[in-house]
């Protein structure tokens, strides 16, 4: 299987971080490609670095998951080559993990850079922050939900003129949300954003504390919403 054997994305909501992943061994790329589309990211894949540009030229693609040793173009000098017109995330992938080989790939312009063999989760974590940071960056300056504005630069919470008391945890969650609004974060996610020590249930247990000073009816939530299977999402007005 090539990337041209399957040239539509994996399934996954459409406001869903859409993924590129570069690599020429056929099998990786396939477990990557499912891994992904099962942790909440839409997935298009390609062999080497010419089927990447085909891809890149049609899709305006979230991230970047790229093999450094492949046959044609290397990895790193595509890194290099895409820096100059896009600062979209390049997450690079090698089996060379000397610190050397790691310099000379974010010296290129990659952002995060990940030794084989790894594990797959470790790659959502990677990717889930590369992705926040540049969200964050963007971040709005003023989030309305109902009868309340939160600033997330700021971590203030109001409900017209009067400030809402959060504690830290619950602070923590409402930026990440807030910094994309309307769409999923995961509960591991959350957890690495805000340094909540403990399984995703420490986060229910924060997001409960957080949907009572927002929500008319937290069992019914309007504003801070479930997504069965991935985690939570902001909904603005």
């Amino acid at each position: 299987m090539t990337g041209t054997d399957m040239p539509s994305p994996e399934s996954a909501a459409d406001d869903a971080p859409h993924v590129l992943v570069v690599d020429d061994d056929q099998r990786l790329r396939a477990l990557l490609r499912r891994y992904l589309a099962e942790n909440g990211f839409r997935v298009t894949a390609a062999a080497d670095a010419a089927e990447a540009r085909a891809q890149l030229a049609a899709i305006d693609f979230d991230a970047l998951v790229l093999d450094v040793m492949m046959p044609g173009e290397s990895g790193l000098d595509l890194t290099q080559s895409l820096r100059a017109t896009s600062d979209m995330p390049i997450l690079l992938l090698t089996a060379m993990g000397e610190a050397a080989n790691r310099i000379a790939g974010l010296e290129r312009g990659a952002d995060d850079y990940l030794p084989k063999p790894f594990e797959p989760r470790e790659l959502v974590l990677r990717l889930q922050t590369i992705l926040r940071r540049r969200r964050s960056a963007a971040a709005p300056e003023l989030v309305q939900f109902g009868p309340f504005r939160f600033e997330p630069r700021r971590g203030e919470l109001r409900r017209g003129p009067a400030i809402v008391r959060l504690t830290q945890a619950e602070t923590g969650l409402l930026r990440v949300l807030a910094e994309s609004p309307g769409v999923a974060v995961s509960r591991e996610g959350l957890a690495e954003a805000i340094g909540i020590q403990g399984s995703a249930r420490t986060v229910d247990v924060q997001m409960t504390r957080l949907r009572r000073k927002v929500e008319a009816d937290p069992k019914y939530p309007r504003y801070l919403q479930t997504v069965r299977g991935t985690g939570y999402v902001l909904i603005p007005d």
